[in-house]
């Protein structure tokens, strides 16, 4: 039975609801994407779909519309999936099961893919209606947009003639996005060598932190969890005596790391109270600093077994932690043009022991290319100092911002029409696809712009239904109003 079904605008609704029920994981969009090529052949659409599911369907001018210049549609079709705890959902196979609850969609459990299923649903909302005044419409949909642009990255957009791009992969009404950071991802591998130790195995666990968003949250000062526990392994050893077994944190590079645990073998089980006493001292110490950004935060040691352990030798532990503790973090540059921007930072996302190295997984952004370098060289230089190595993935570049747009103009004064209020313009350090599909198509001119959803990326994700219609409006009017 549909939830959906008596929500207006009732198109965009019913496409949204439908594409909630194929599983459309980021990498898994094939489905997703056999849906919409079925969609453009039973109405005689022009379409693209290449070996990675990216899909172009391209509709003609309506009457009247024919000299008007072309409008590029676009959004991704892959999804964030999380489940809250004893879910059992298998995003793979199954679809989401939508709530409606309070002028809002949720989903039972789940992420709800708004981010950026409803830009898709749009797309065929446009597509498939017949009374809709438009130019043509030239609809890019990409995939493993959440996971490193990959699909943007890749696409051929040949077939396009349109230089006016509207991306609707934005979380709040009222604003127009017209820049956005570029970024990449960092892979350092230190080698370590391992002898054995004899003593008490402990877990040391730092957990209960903010977390949060590495491009939108990063200038929040919240503690990042596996330097925080680098830093408190550092002063602990200024003290005592214990060997260094692993280091593990983080899930994503993308995401300020929420906990971080290190397993220590100190000589004996004697030695507890000490150690007990000196990490109390760090846990106070801690608080004072983060207690305003991260107020759950939690210090705790878990004792385990007794036995031998392969423990890094003490030169690995120390340039392990030296690695850590020097590589930058956080905020590294504010704009000079857009007062209260973000112009370039650093996150460490995921640090890994392995049984011969430490792995570390790092995203880097800056809206200025030649910053972003810098940071890229200084990540490297440190690590390479210290006997490691570092790998690049999923560079994409800055959309930098346009002074002069005339598409920009277009919706301010759309969304000033239909609200009576002037939208505001802004820049986010966060990243999208319109660096990348902007490089791939010179002259382009660019916006961004989305219905509000909150907590994206968690169970907690919803979307404003009044708001999805007022942004169907805001669309239609932009595409109605000749140049």
């Amino acid at each position: 039975m549909s939830v959906l079904s008596n929500l207006e605008p009732r198109s965009v609704f019913s496409f949204f609801e439908t594409i909630c029920s194929i599983p459309h994981p980021s990498g898994q969009e094939g489905r997703l994407a056999d849906y919409i090529v079925s969609f453009a052949q039973a109405r005689g659409l022009e379409h693209y779909r290449d070996e990675l599911n990216n899909v172009i369907v391209i509709k003609p001018a309506s009457p009247g519309y024919e000299e008007q210049p072309a409008v590029i549609i676009q959004g991704h079709l892959d999804m964030v999936c999380e489940q809250e705890p004893g879910r059992n959902m298998d995003f793979d196979r199954q679809g989401l099961d939508l709530l409606v609850d309070d002028g809002w969609i949720t989903a039972r459990g789940t992420t709800l893919g708004g981010d950026d299923g409803i830009a898709v649903a749009y797309a065929l909302a446009l597509l498939d209606g017949d009374d809709i005044p438009h130019p043509r419409l030239e609809v890019v949909l990409t995939t493993s947009e959440e996971v490193g642009m990959e699909g943007a990255a890749a696409i051929d957009l040949s077939p396009l003639q349109g230089r006016r791009l509207l991306n609707i992969d934005s979380e709040e009404e009222g604003f127009v996005l017209a820049s956005c950071a570029g970024g990449c991802r960092a892979d350092c591998l230190l080698p370590v060598e391992r002898t054995e130790a004899e003593g008490q195995l402990c877990a040391l666990t730092l957990s209960g932190l903010t977390g949060g968003h590495s491009g939108t949250e990063i200038d929040k000062g919240r503690a990042n969890a596996i330097h925080v526990l680098a830093d408190v392994l550092a002063e602990l050893e200024r003290q005592l005596s214990f060997s260094l077994r692993s280091l593990q944190g983080g899930g994503k590079d993308n995401a300020i790391p929420r906990d971080a645990t290190a397993e220590i073998v100190l000589s004996s089980s004697r030695m507890l109270p000490v150690f007990g006493a000196a990490l109390e001292r760090c846990r106070q110490s801690l608080t004072q600093r983060y207690g305003q950004s991260d107020p759950g935060l939690r210090l705790s040691l878990l004792p385990r077994e007794e036995g031998t352990w392969q423990v890094l030798m003490p030169d690995s532990a120390r340039r392990g932690l030296t690695l850590i503790r020097n590589l930058p973090d956080g905020v590294q540059d504010m704009s000079r043009d857009i007062p209260g921007l973000v112009e370039t930072s650093l996150n460490l996302g995921v640090a890994d022991t392995r049984a011969d190295a430490l792995h570390l997984r790092l995203s880097l952004r800056s809206s200025v290319l030649a910053e972003k370098e810098i940071l890229k060289s200084r990540v490297a230089h440190i690590t390479e100092n210290l006997g490691g190595s570092v790998s690049w993935a999923g560079d994409y570049p800055p959309w930098e911002y346009r002074q002069d747009s005339p598409l920009r103009e277009d919706v301010c004064r759309a969304w000033e029409s239909l609200t009576g209020k002037r939208p505001e313009v802004v820049a986010i350090h966060a990243g999208l696809e319109c660096g990348l599909l902007s490089a791939k198509l010179p002259g382009m001119d660019a916006v961004s712009i989305g219905p509000n959803m909150q907590d994206i990326h968690t169970t907690g994700e919803r979307l404003e239904i009044s708001s999805v219609g007022r942004v169907w409006a805001l669309i239609l009017k932009v595409l109605e109003e000749k140049k």
